[in-house]
């Protein structure tokens, strides 16, 4: 469902994302993870169309997203880490305004609103301005838009932040099960934990990826004498030995 091969975003002689290479099947659930300023967002807004690669191949759903953009975007869908839907419009008037964005005809679009609704536990709030929606449900609202069109591929960036354990135990029921009806997830997160959950973890830093692999073999990279490590503890052990390599690297250079 999506191929990433030595991938590069430039922002003029800036390199923010340098030679990235990933594979992600039909149905798994991928997770980036990295610290403020790895590259995760600018991989985001890259795989769903809006910044343009400067280099590289760049595959979603078969469709070369360098060269169809736009009709690859109909077959993704997105949940930014900030509620970014229209806070004035009722939870159905937001529906039907994505509805419409993705050309979904009338019994189509019926059928989807309806199912959304259900789905995400929003019918009592139909009328309601989304702005006035609790916390938890602008979340829901939010998956809900995004999904809305039926999409191959869905990005979801930070979507627990700020989410209490129970809203995000909720929110990973319903990863695992769009998955489990062949949903490509992608998702990135600041919760360590979270990473368990999905089939493949991608470590990020610097605009490019460390290493890759299910959570057990990315704790094995960073075992000690001892005991197993958490993922917190492979996450720190392979960033430090990566930024000490470069480290090393530029001193012998200089």
């Amino acid at each position: 469902m999506l191929t990433l091969e030595n991938v590069s975003v430039n922002y003029g002689a800036i390199e923010a994302l340098t030679g990235i290479s990933m594979h992600v099947e039909k149905g798994e659930v991928v997770t980036l993870i990295g610290a403020n300023g790895a590259g995760k967002t600018t991989t985001f807004r890259m795989l769903c169309g809006l910044l343009p690669a400067s280099g590289g191949t760049l595959r979603v759903g078969g469709m070369d997203l360098r060269r169809a953009r736009a009709s690859a975007r109909q077959r993704i869908g997105y949940v930014a880490q900030k509620f970014s839907l229209y806070s004035q419009l009722t939870v159905i008037e937001n529906l039907e305004f994505f509805a419409s964005a993705y050309n979904l005809r009338a019994d189509r679009r019926d059928r989807q609103i309806s199912w959304a609704l259900e789905q995400f536990g929003l019918t009592a709030f139909a009328s309601l301005p989304s702005g006035q929606l609790p916390g938890g449900y602008k979340q829901r609202l939010a998956m809900a838009a995004a999904l809305v069109h039926e999409p191959d591929t869905l990005f979801l960036d930070e979507p627990t932040s700020g989410a209490d354990p129970l809203a995000r135990r909720e929110f990973w029921r319903r990863i695992v099960a769009l998955a489990e009806q062949g949903v490509t997830v992608i998702v990135t997160t600041h919760f360590m934990e979270e990473a368990e959950y999905c089939d493949r973890i991608a470590i990020m830093d610097a605009g490019g990826v460390l290493a890759q692999g299910t959570p057990a073999e990315i704790r094995r990279r960073a075992r000690q004498p001892g005991g197993e490590p958490s993922m917190e503890d492979a996450f720190i052990a392979i960033v430090e030995d990566a930024r000490e390599a470069v480290h090393g690297a530029n001193g012998a250079a200089a």
